[in-house]
């Protein structure tokens, strides 16, 4: 069981090369059709240095390189069989393209219940920097335990 303690807690720091062959293929997946998703001369023909990380692709990267399991058991306390995504949000401060390092730093921000105890919530929020240490987005995600 997840408590108030967990509040500022580290679920860790990783890192990941946005990859082009991975950005056409999430944008293929999405149905995405705008050609900036797929070709370089289409992205910089549009302004981009080149292909755009379309926005929802930064929750696939952010979950690179973390035992998942580990910290929903071992951190939140939380049974890996009892619990949901509840929610997830983002906050873009600048874009990310191919060939980007983006670095994930998350945090736990809030833990909460409601229906008396039935529902616990673990908030996380993840900073996302470039490989310049510019400020990318803020991710803000919430698992529920029944």
């Amino acid at each position: 069981m997840a408590d108030k303690s967990l509040i500022g807690r580290s679920t860790g720091v990783t890192s990941s090369e946005v990859e082009k062959g991975r950005l056409r293929f999430f944008a293929k997946a999405i149905g995405e059709t705008d050609p900036v998703y797929f070709d370089d001369e289409a992205a910089r023909a549009a302004g981009y240095p080149t292909i755009p990380v379309p926005p929802s692709f930064l929750m696939c990267l952010e979950s690179e390189g973390r035992n998942a399991q580990s910290i929903v058991e071992d951190i939140l306390g939380f049974d890996l069989g009892r619990i949901l995504h509840a929610e997830q949000e983002f906050d873009y401060h600048r874009m990310a393209f191919a060939g980007d390092v983006l670095t994930f730093d998350t945090r736990i921000v809030d833990v909460y219940e409601k229906k008396g105890g039935a529902l616990q919530f673990v908030v996380q929020e993840t900073r996302v920097t470039n490989q310049d240490g510019d400020h990318v987005a803020d991710i803000r995600s919430s698992l529920v335990q029944r």
